[in-house]
C-alpha cells in the first residue's frame, strides 16, 4: 500500500474522510487524519498520515488542512432537459387545482412536450445549461438525465443526444434514461397500447443500438400507464440490455414498484403509497427506493413514503432532486438532503448516504462510484465543515472548497 501511494499522480493530505464505505466502521465511515491518493482518475490508496513520508512523494500534494472530504454527490433522478416553463400551473395549484386536474386539462407533462418539441437539439442544450450548472456548483458529480418530453422517436432521440452534448461540455458523469413512457402523446390519445408498442418495438431498440441510454423508465400511475403496459416496457428494456427504473406509487398504489423489483430494477422512485409487499419485493431484488422530497413539498402532498418500514427491511434509500418544470423546478440536491431529513425523517447520515452510495446503486454504478474506496472513481468534494451532518442541516451557506471529478479539481 505504501508503494502504491508513492506512485500516485496526486495526493490529498491532512484530510478527514467521510468515506460512506460500509466496510469502514463508525458514523459516515469517517477516517481521521488521512491521505488519499489518485491515479488515472481513480482512488488508488487511502492511508493514515502517519504511514507515509510526504518528503518522499514526487507527485502533486494538496493539503486539505483538516477539512472533510466526501464522495461527490449523485443526483439519480432528474428531468433536467426540457423547453419552456410552467409557472402558470404553480399559480393554479395555489388556487386549488390538483396535479391530476391540471394534467387532464392538457397541462402538466404534455405542455412541456409541446415546448420541447419546438426546440432544436442545440436550443435544448442551451436552455438546460443553467440547471445543470446549478447542480454541479453545489457538488454534484454524477447526474441522471431523462428524456420524456419528446414522445416521438425523433424527439426522444433528440433529448438523449442533447444529454450527451452536455456531458461533453461539463465535468460530470452522465447516466441517460429513456422515459418515452412518460405520458400518452396527443397523437396516440385513446390508444395508449399502440404507443407502448411503438416504444417497445421501435424506440427502445433504436436507443439501445445507438448507445444513447443506460436505462428505461416509465410513469406507472393511474394518470399515465398501467402495470400491464409497464411490464411490456420492462421486458423490452431487459431484452435490449438496458437497466430498469420506474416512477411508481406517487399518487396511488398501483404496485408498479413491486413489478419493477421482479424485473431487478435499479430503482423505484417516488413511493409515497408503497406498501409492505412492495417493500419486501425491493428487499429481495436489491432495488433502491428513491425518494423525491422536492416533488412532495412542491405539490403540497401529505402522504409520506414509508421510511420506517424501508429501514426495517434494510432497503437502500436514495434521495434525488426530480428537477423538472412542473412538480419540482428546484435545481438543488443539497436542498433535497435537508428536505429528506425535515419532511421524511431521515438522519443526516442517511441523507448523505442517499446522495452518494445508494444513489450510485440506483444508477447501476455501485461498483464504480459513490464511496471513497480504493478502485472507485476519484469523484470527491472538499468541504469547509466540522461535521458531515452540516451538509444536510445547513443549506446555502456551507462552503465547498474543491469539487474533484475523476481526480481533477474542476470548476463549472
Amino acid at each position: 500500500m505504501h508503494s502504491v501511494i508513492y506512485n500516485c499522480e496526486k495526493i490529498w493530505i491532512n484530510a478527514r474522510l467521510a468515506t460512506m464505505d460500509p466496510q469502514v466502521k463508525g458514523s459516515y465511515g469517517l477516517l481521521e487524519d488521512s491521505v488519499i491518493g489518485v491515479q488515472n482518475g481513480k482512488i488508488a490508496s487511502i492511508s493514515p498520515m502517519d504511514d507515509i513520508n510526504i518528503h518522499e512523494f514526487r507527485g502533486e500534494v494538496i493539503d486539505a488542512q483538516g477539512n472533510i472530504l466526501t464522495p461527490g454527490l449523485i443526483d439519480s433522478h432528474t428531468h433536467l432537459l426540457y423547453g419552456g416553463q410552467r409557472s402558470l400551473e404553480f399559480t393554479q395549484r395555489l388556487n386549488g387545482a390538483s396535479y391530476e386536474e391540471i394534467s387532464r386539462a392538457g397541462g402538466g407533462i404534455l405542455a412541456t412536450v409541446t415546448a420541447t418539441r419546438a426546440l432544436t437539439e442545440d436550443e435544448l442544450v442551451k436552455q438546460s445549461r443553467p440547471r445543470l450548472e446549478a447542480l454541479l456548483n453545489e457538488g454534484v458529480t454524477t447526474v441522471e438525465i431523462k428524456s420524456g418530453y419528446g414522445l416521438t422517436v425523433n424527439d426522444e432521440l433528440k433529448m438523449l443526444r442533447a444529454a450527451k452534448k452536455l456531458a461533453a461540455e461539463y465535468p460530470f458523469r452522465l447516466r441517460s434514461t429513456l422515459l418515452a413512457a412518460h405520458a400518452v402523446p396527443p397523437e396516440f390519445h385513446g390508444s395508449a397500447d399502440n404507443y407502448i408498442e411503438l416504444i417497445c418495438k421501435e424506440i427502445i431498440p433504436r436507443v439501445a443500438a445507438e448507445g444513447l441510454a443506460d436505462a428505461v423508465d416509465i410513469f406507472c400511475e393511474k394518470i399515465a400507464f398501467s402495470t400491464t403496459q409497464s411490464e411490456q416496457v420492462f421486458a423490452a428494456a431487459q431484452k435490449a440490455g438496458l437497466g430498469i427504473k420506474v416512477h411508481a406509487e406517487q399518487l396511488s398504489n398501483s404496485h408498479g414498484a413491486e413489478l419493477a423489483a421482479n424485473y431487478s430494477a435499479w430503482s423505484v422512485d417516488h413511493l409515497e403509497y408503497l406498501d409492505e409487499p412492495g417493500i419486501k419485493a425491493l428487499k429481495k431484488s436489491g432495488t433502491v427506493a428513491t425518494l423525491l422530497p422536492g416533488a412532495f413539498y412542491f405539490l403540497g402532498e401529505t402522504k409520506k413514503p414509508p421510511v420506517e418500514l424501508l429501514r426495517q427491511y434494510r432497503v437502500p434509500i436514495a434521495l434525488a432532486s426530480d428537477l423538472n418544470p412542473g412538480s419540482c423546478p428546484l435545481a438543488s440536491l443539497r436542498l433535497m438532503m435537508n428536505m429528506g431529513c425535515v419532511l421524511f425523517g431521515l438522519t443526516p447520515e442517511e441523507a448523505l448516504q442517499a446522495t452518494t452510495r445508494n444513489a450510485a446503486i440506483a444508477l447501476g454504478l455501485g461498483e464504480s462510484t459513490g464511496t471513497l474506496s480504493v478502485g472507485k472513481a476519484a469523484d470527491m468534494l472538499l468541504w469547509e465543515i466540522d461535521d458531515p451532518a452540516q451538509l444536510a442541516c445547513q443549506f446555502g451557506a456551507t462552503r465547498l472548497l474543491q469539487r474533484i471529478f475523476a481526480g481533477e479539481i474542476s470548476h463549472v
